[in-house]
């Protein structure tokens, strides 16, 4: 078949070569499915230790508010998400789960200006927002010298600060 050996043995490099890509396409694979299965066994501990049940549509609303760029969603938003990837979620469902979520403190829920609700992920820090309210942009920000102001206002007048929320409504300088 091969008359010179140097092209047998080109052949069988190319050969190899074909093969390691292969086992590292299979490797990348298998790095991915465990990345997922992860990724779903810790969705599914954090809504049991929320004491709900770690059904399909939960999972998979859990993981539109988590995988988003935008860290507020509507409920809108999530259901068009979930339409998007070929989730049969009716938008009653997503309603419903976003209640469940709050409920158990996953999710925390913010209603801004335009007066429809967004939901973020109940974050592990404070923050603040900022609203554009030309674009709708909520910006997130934390301001330490702010924070202390507020404590100082609320001892100064006998409280003491058990919560709190700011949004400030803002539009871009000219």
């Amino acid at each position: 078949f091969f008359t010179e050996p140097e092209i047998f043995d080109r052949h069988i490099e190319k050969l190899k070569d074909s093969d390691r890509v292969i086992e590292n396409k299979n490797e990348n694979l298998k790095k991915k499915v465990i990345e997922n299965f992860e990724i779903v066994k810790n969705q599914t501990e954090e809504l049991k230790k929320a004491g709900l049940k770690a059904t399909l549509p939960r999972i998979r609303i859990l993981e539109a508010l988590e995988s988003s760029a935008n860290r507020h969603l509507s409920a809108e938003d999530i259901y068009k998400q979930l339409m998007i990837s070929g989730e049969d979620v009716g938008l009653a469902t997503v309603y419903r789960v976003l209640t469940q979520f709050e409920s158990a403190g996953i999710i925390s829920r913010h209603n801004f200006e335009d007066g429809h609700a967004v939901y973020e992920i109940t974050p592990d820090d404070h923050h603040d927002h900022m609203v554009c309210l030309e674009s709708g942009k909520v910006i997130e920000f934390h301001d330490e010298l702010i924070e202390k102001r507020q404590e100082v206002i609320a001892r100064e007048m006998g409280y003491e600060i058990v919560d709190h929320s700011m949004v400030l409504y803002v539009k871009p300088s000219k």
